[in-house]
């Protein structure tokens, strides 16, 4: 099993509590934020990526930075053109990661998350996407995928929607917290066991933040 390398993008997709937060931190956490600056959008103020030790927090209205490490980014409602603004600096900064909980909260007019969709891997821009409801979300976010995680969805409209870019049957029911993961250009569909536990994830970051810390 393939997974995403430092152009790719996965969308990972799930109902509350089906594990794809746990899941996209695993990812997150073998990311290569030791090398470059990985920004995290957190729009519901996530306890679990708030816990990531070592990382820094990261004004919607600042300038991107420029030093590898991990910046929580934790925009109010009202504050979508600070955050299209901000990814329209990403996209020109370029060499920069970008990992949304809760894709849905940008909506479909964002410019800026559609150019880093379409346009991010020439510029070295890998991306993680959570989503609970895909007919919520930017169609982008699952055209110019090359990885997908998904786990329980409650609605059958929305495992018809992932379907369209996930051409296997995903209507079986899964044990609790397991998911498919499909690798788009190998056409691979595999049945994955629940992530590693919260602790392991959060000592690999710890480990690697320190790496980046003594480095700074």
């Amino acid at each position: 099993m393939r997974l995403p390398g430092d152009q790719d993008r996965i969308a990972i997709i799930g109902a509350t509590g089906s594990g794809k937060t746990h899941a996209a931190m695993w990812h997150m956490s073998l990311r290569n934020y030791d090398q470059k600056p990985w920004i995290i959008y957190d729009f519901k103020m996530e306890e679990f990526i708030n816990e990531i030790p070592g990382a820094y927090h990261l004004d919607v209205n600042a300038s991107v930075p420029d030093r590898p490490g991990i910046y929580i980014v934790q925009p109010h409602a009202d504050q979508e053109d600070l955050v299209e603004r901000q990814m329209w600096s990403i996209w020109a900064h370029e060499n920069i990661g970008v990992f949304v909980d809760e894709g849905y909260m940008l909506g479909n007019n964002n410019r800026g998350f559609r150019m880093l969709l379409t346009q991010g891997r020439s510029k070295h821009i890998p991306m993680i996407v959570l989503c609970q409801r895909p007919v919520w979300l930017d169609r982008f976010v699952f055209s110019e995928s090359q990885f997908f995680q998904v786990f329980h969805l409650n609605s059958q409209k929305d495992v018809q929607t992932v379907e369209q870019y996930v051409p296997q049957d995903l209507s079986s029911p899964l044990p609790e917290r397991y998911s498919y993961y499909y690798d788009v250009r190998a056409r691979s569909l595999v049945r994955l066991r629940p992530m590693p536990d919260k602790d392991a994830i959060l000592d690999t970051f710890e480990t690697k933040l320190q790496h980046v810390r003594k480095v700074i």
